[in-house]
């Protein structure tokens, strides 16, 4: 069964130091992952307990990649819900997307799956009518299943806003992708003075708009020598 494990041995506790910020869910997440893993790439998804991360469950999420591009939310905080507006176990992650954005997220979580890497996501939704702007950061952080392939992922999302009407769905406005090595943090977000290791890129994506539905723009029936198609009807008026 695809359950948080009741497995003492796996609650190693870092919500003690961290700070009262607004996005400290993730840090905590990410401790939790990088203190499970030792030095190895990564650990197993059985080894994730639920009690490691308690102040950070709402946020909280497990996806497994089921085919190339494609994951669903195995496991997924009420914070997830709540932005969609429904039960989001058992849906494809890219549902929390715009659709403009959920090509590059698929792109991004195979890179990330076989490199492998972690991802750090930088979120923005669209102020539509009953909605506010939101802001957001999401980390993917992979795991082992337990037949020893990389197909989990470990996730924390945290959004900053009121939230308006639902579903609420985002763009990627910047990602940060860095490479694991046995031994080393992979971001080093959480070790003060220590040298970060490259990321294997880092960008800012330009904000794609939405198509409007029907709203297409006006099709130009000039032909390539810049005259007017002739009506494909004609009236032909008969005084008989």
């Amino acid at each position: 069964m695809d359950n948080f494990n009741e497995n003492a041995q796996n609650v190693i506790t870092m919500s003690d130091n961290q700070s009262d910020t607004g996005y400290a869910a993730i840090a905590q997440v990410e401790a939790y992952w990088e203190a499970l893993r030792g030095d190895r790439l990564m650990p197993n998804r059985s080894e994730i307990d639920p009690r490691g991360i308690e102040n950070a469950l709402e946020n909280a999420f497990i996806i497994e990649r089921i085919a190339p591009g494609i994951a669903r939310l195995r496991i997924a905080g009420s914070h997830l819900s709540n932005l969609m507006g429904m039960e989001v176990r058992g849906m494809p992650i890219t549902s929390m997307f715009t659709s403009s954005a959920r090509r590059r997220f698929s792109d991004t979580l195979e890179e990330i799956l076989e490199t492998p890497a972690t991802c750090m996501l930088h979120l923005e939704s669209d102020a539509a009518a009953g909605q506010a702007k939101l802001e957001g950061q999401m980390i993917l952080l992979p795991l082992k299943s337990d037949m020893g392939d990389i197909s989990r992922v470990l996730g924390c999302l945290v959004s900053s806003g009121p939230l308006g009407h639902t579903p609420c769905r985002f763009t990627v406005t910047h990602l940060t992708v860095r490479p694991i090595l046995p031994g080393h943090g992979p971001t080093d977000s959480l070790k003060r003075g220590s040298k970060k290791l490259p990321s294997l890129h880092e960008m800012d994506l330009p904000k794609i708009p939405e198509p409007g539905g029907f709203a297409a723009p006006k099709t130009s029936f000039e032909t390539s020598k810049g005259k007017r198609r002739p009506p494909y009807l004609r009236l032909i008026k008969s005084d008989d």
